[in-house]
């Protein structure tokens, strides 16, 4: 069992070094500029270059801890390591992949906005990935408190949007974008609509799927960004000539480490399927051989306690074996 361990340990640590890569790359400001573009409806009719100096300068990335209590303690404001989160009590622990303000101009006043951007492997992973942005924006909001507003004043409560990649969806959903958001609806019309204070939470829902025909611009170039199977180089001449994204010296090295650490982990779990075959061979062969020992013992009468005795098994083995042949 050493090499199964030996495996498992260098298919954790290899998993968890391309989660790093992965969100360090989505965090860059430029792939950030692109996902606001078409997932941010403050953002559609504005250029990515301009976006992008739009983007605050709090990138938070799967580092800092953040308790009810203690969200709202300033901090000089800077880019820093891994993911943010909010632990309630009896609740567990709940990490952000990555959490930034953003800031548009509107009727000549300055709005910000506060987002959060996951990454995630699979479309539904025991609960709705829909579900768990609209908790993960309520608790952005709840986190404003004494720091956005105080006290009643819940007006300047900020919008916020809470946006799930999914990297791998299922063919029967192929490559898809969804908007969930507070929308006003009228029983007995009357009462005034100003949508600046009842949308403040938007989830967005982003599947990507690689045989998939559909698509836009920002799921292409996820795609291509995303995709284990293309190399770093193939991917980085991709990025800037079909998407126009420059490959700074440290994007481009992230990119070319997550490629490389794709290879390694897909190689690791190749090695460990392999070995488990091998291993679940040996032991269908073992089977086959007592299955026929069992056969020729029987056919002489003998019972199933004289069969275990003379084959070295338990009883209920044999009993076991018995029955799989009769039926």
């Amino acid at each position: 069992m050493k090499n199964e361990l030996a495996g498992d340990l260098a298919l954790a640590e290899g998993k968890s070094q391309y989660d790093t890569y992965c969100k360090r790359i989505l965090a860059n400001k430029i792939i950030l500029a692109w996902i606001l573009k078409y997932a941010a409806e403050e953002f559609k009719d504005m250029p990515i270059s301009q976006i992008k100096t739009c983007i605050g300068s709090d990138i938070r990335i799967s580092e800092v801890s953040v308790l009810p209590g203690r969200t709202n303690l300033r901090e000089p404001e800077k880019i820093t390591g891994e993911s943010e989160a909010d632990s309630v009590p009896g609740e567990g622990e709940l990490r952000y992949d990555i959490r930034f303000s953003v800031y548009y101009a509107r009727q000549k006043e300055r709005i910000k906005l506060i987002i959060n951007v996951e990454a995630q492997k699979e479309f539904r992973p025991g609960y709705s990935l829909t579900t768990r942005g609209i908790f993960y924006g309520a608790r952005m909001i709840s986190a404003q408190k004494g720091i956005e507003f105080t006290g009643r004043d819940y007006d300047n409560i900020r919008k916020v949007y809470s946006i799930w990649i999914c990297m791998n969806a299922p063919d029967y959903i192929g490559t898809a974008i969804s908007y969930y958001h507070i929308q006003k609806e009228d029983t007995i019309p009357g009462i005034p609509d100003k949508k600046e204070t009842y949308d403040k939470l938007t989830v967005v829902t982003i599947c990507l799927n690689p045989r998939s025909e559909k698509g836009n611009r920002l799921t292409k170039m996820l795609g291509v960004l995303l995709a284990p199977g293309i190399k770093a180089k193939a991917k980085i001449h991709q990025l800037e000539n079909e998407f126009d994204i420059p490959m700074e010296n440290d994007m481009g090295e992230e990119l070319n480490q997550m490629c490389n650490l794709s290879d390694y982990v897909e190689e690791i779990g190749i090695k460990k399927g392999i070995e488990k075959g091998r291993e679940e061979g040996i032991e269908q062969g073992r089977e086959q051989l007592l299955t026929q020992q069992v056969l020729k013992k029987r056919s002489r009468g003998k019972t199933i306690s004289e069969i275990a005795g003379e084959l070295e098994s338990d009883e209920d083995t044999i009993y076991r074996i018995l029955e799989k042949i009769d039926q």
